[in-house]
């Protein structure tokens, strides 16, 4: 059977922080601390017990998202939401400005779009791209991403704008497998669907949040170990169902 998979854009296939760094250099003259770079964005209240990420403590003022759209907020990556409000709002500002912002961006790994792309054709996987992007000037987030994936290597992209948890996406379209690159979006997904939750995690695996794996998250070190990892499991052998259904030529 073949596999059901959805790929979160920015931070699996997508660098906006390459991009989001040029803009702070620029504006602000200077990078969000290295330090900052730890999972700060998910709330201690929606996890477990045994938290899945540790929340470390930070200065309020810097993670007060009054005024950002749950978009602006959602897209962030870690260290950049560590800005002060101002900035975070300036920063968001500068991608909303330009024109097409979200066709600007590099790949993570050179090549990994036509990569993804060959293989998802010779094992005849069903492949949709994810994303809670904010708008940009131009065109709309959709087809800007989608253009972007053509422009790499991807022919017909399906693109999906979404709202809310990776894990109601996952059930709703019975998806197979969900690639992200926050655990907290990886625990939305074991939580609320029945689909395999693959992280990339662009650190040490050795500061993976602790209970990851018990919970049932894969962790990677990138979308092409993703992609190594994908291509390494074996397909299901169809369920007697599915072999009466095709007996029966439905």
């Amino acid at each position: 059977m073949s596999l059901r998979i959805a790929f979160d854009c920015d931070g699996c296939v997508a660098d906006l922080d390459s991009a989001l760094e040029e803009i702070s250099v620029r504006l602000f003259g200077e990078l969000p601390k290295p330090e900052a770079s730890a999972e700060v964005g998910a709330s201690p209240a929606a996890l477990p017990d045994d938290h899945l990420v540790d929340v470390p403590a930070v200065d309020a003022a810097a993670t007060d998202n009054s005024g950002l759209t749950e978009e602006e907020v959602q897209a962030a990556p870690a260290r950049f939401r560590t800005l002060t409000r101002p900035q975070q709002h300036d920063l968001w500002e500068a991608v909303k400005n330009t024109e097409n912002f979200w066709e600007t961006l590099n790949e993570t790994e050179p090549g990994v779009i036509a990569r993804l792309a060959q293989i998802a054709k010779e094992r005849r996987w069903e492949v949709i791209f994810i994303t809670q992007r904010p708008s940009s000037a131009g065109d709309t987030t959709q087809l800007q991403t989608q253009r972007w994936l053509i422009a790499h290597g991807y022919e017909l992209p399906n693109v999906y704008v979404i709202k809310g948890t990776r894990g109601k996406v996952a059930e709703a379209l019975s998806l197979d497998v969900v690639v992200d690159d926050r655990p907290e979006n990886c625990l939305d997904v074991k939580l609320e669907s029945r689909a395999r939750a693959i992280l990339i995690w662009n650190g040490d695996i050795a500061s993976l949040p602790p209970n990851a794996r018990r919970l049932g998250i894969e962790p990677v070190t990138g979308i092409g170990a993703c992609l190594d990892l994908l291509v390494s499991t074996p397909t299901a052998k169809p369920g007697l169902l599915s072999k009466l259904k095709k007996l029966v030529g439905v």
